[in-house]
């Protein structure tokens, strides 16, 4: 799963956007002591997309320098909502949905992390005993000029949308969890640096010393735009390796380096080649992407898995044959009235019905090579017989 550890310069330079108060003073720390760092996720949905594996990566390249890691899970501040990039109040979960969320995380996260070098601990662990005293002492730490000072809110107040109280206190519960767990060092991706910010400002408050903050990198989605999933260009840690594969080979060409850095233990120099093969136009993109393809699908699904999503990508895509023996449909309806939507997400393929929606609509669904664009049309289906195509990738039997 993971390669021979990172050095202590690699760890703070690669994938990563930057250290504060520095990357030396940092590196200093490192060098005489097992320091103690943390990352924090909130549960806020039920999958992890390759987004998430950058600061997961990170986090196992320090644990496997004997550093003490702990993977925070936000079972408290999810009941909030981070408002983080947010134009809107994000709503607010049950323990229920927290708790089956965690779950399914886990199970998720142990594609890129080995459990056995890292604690998990969970933030409601504290949050939810703070007495009335201990919530006036931690408000007392901060204004509210300087909580406004995020862009969001700053956005907000231009829009004249709302801000609720609750949102405002986010960053002081997350970062009071630096304050409980005492440690040396937080890292996030780099939309989480406010918020990390702050929780050094509480450590110095409250525990009178330092703690310094890594931001890592965010990646882009495959399309080259912010990741979302909304917009359908992100990449799911619970992809089959077939659908994995086929949607890194589906990345734009400007973002092949990028994923490379991020998402591979690729030496910088390897990579740096890449870059100029790019450039200068020196080498077909189809076979970096191949070559990117195949690595991170064996990172996260094992070699024999990988090599038959390869094979399977040139037969099905590239020479455009049909599998001798198809999938069926994973999520069939069960009604006779079922319209393309419904066979569209029967594939387990789209992470969501307006991405379905779009693909159909731009011509990527047939059943029995008979393409249909109106997602609520119902289709033509003989039970048992017909094949179901969504993309360039799925194929399943009905």
């Amino acid at each position: 799963m993971h390669r021979t550890p990172y050095t202590i310069d690699e760890v703070l330079s690669r994938g990563v956007e930057q250290v504060l108060p520095s990357a030396d003073g940092l590196a200093a720390l490192m060098g005489k002591k097992k320091i103690t760092l943390y990352l924090g996720i909130d549960p806020t949905g039920n999958q992890l997309h390759l987004g998430h594996s950058v600061v997961l990566r990170k986090l196992q390249q320090f644990a496997d320098l004997g550093h003490n890691v702990i993977l925070l899970i936000g079972n408290g501040t999810v009941k909030i909502g981070d408002p983080t990039g947010k134009d809107k109040t994000r709503p607010m979960l049950t323990e229920e949905q927290i708790e089956e969320h965690f779950k399914t995380w886990k199970a998720q996260a142990s594609k890129v992390l080995n459990f056995d070098t890292i604690e998990i601990r969970r933030n409601g662990d504290w949050l939810d005993k703070l007495t009335f005293p201990q919530i006036v002492k931690l408000l007392a730490t901060t204004t509210v000029q300087q909580l406004l000072e995020r862009d969001m809110f700053q956005e907000r107040i231009k829009k004249g949308l709302p801000i609720f109280t609750h949102e405002l206190i986010y960053p002081l519960l997350q970062g009071y969890d630096s304050v409980v767990m005492d440690v040396d060092l937080e890292i996030g991706g780099n939309d989480q640096t406010f918020n990390m910010l702050v929780g050094r400002h509480l450590q110095e408050v409250m525990n009178h010393r330092d703690k310094f903050v890594l931001s890592c990198k965010l990646l882009v989605g495959s399309d080259g735009n912010k990741m979302g999933k909304s917009l359908g260009n992100f990449i799911s840690l619970m992809e089959t390796p077939e659908n994995m594969f086929g949607k890194l080979m589906s990345i734009v060409d400007a973002v092949i380096p990028e994923y490379f850095e991020l998402l591979t233990d690729v030496p910088s120099a390897e990579i740096a080649t890449i870059r100029k093969q790019l450039a200068d136009g020196s080498v077909n993109p189809i076979e970096l992407k191949k070559k990117l393809a195949l690595t991170i699908t064996a990172m996260l699904n094992g070699e024999a898995a990988a090599k038959y999503a390869h094979e399977f990508f040139e037969k099905t895509v590239q020479n455009k044959e049909t599998p001798e023996h198809l999938l069926k449909l994973p999520n069939p309806p069960l009604n006779s009235s079922a319209t393309v939507l419904d066979y569209a997400m029967g594939t387990a393929i789209p992470q969501s019905k307006t991405e379905a929606r779009r693909t159909i609509e731009q011509g990527g669904f047939s059943i029995d090579n008979k393409k249909y664009i109106d997602p609520s049309q119902i289709p033509e289906v003989v039970p048992n017989s017909s094949t179901v195509k969504y993309g360039k990738r799925g194929i399943f039997k009905i």
